[in-house]
């Protein structure tokens, strides 16, 4: 898969993993680092699937403490 896809890949683990009870309102997603490491993406491709997230409010981000999980009540529903 090209790299400018993969956000839509990490997109849509998260939002499987959730769906499945893998993840929980309130967990913490790995680090960017690690989610590099993981999906073999740049920086900016991670940046897009957590941009793409937080837009979907499936995701928050809090300055210096990392990046959480939404309950899924609060998402937004695609179109």
């Amino acid at each position: 898969m090209p790299e400018s896809a993969g956000y839509l890949r990490i997109a849509d683990d998260v939002i499987a993993d959730v769906k499945a009870g893998r993840l929980k309102p309130g967990d913490r997603l790995p680090s960017v680092t690690e989610t590099r490491e993981d999906y073999r993406v740049s920086y900016g491709t991670v940046q897009l699937a957590y941009v793409r997230l937080e837009a979907l409010r499936v995701i928050r981000r809090h300055q210096g403490k990392g990046v959480f999980v939404n309950d899924p009540r609060l998402w937004m529903r695609e179109p």
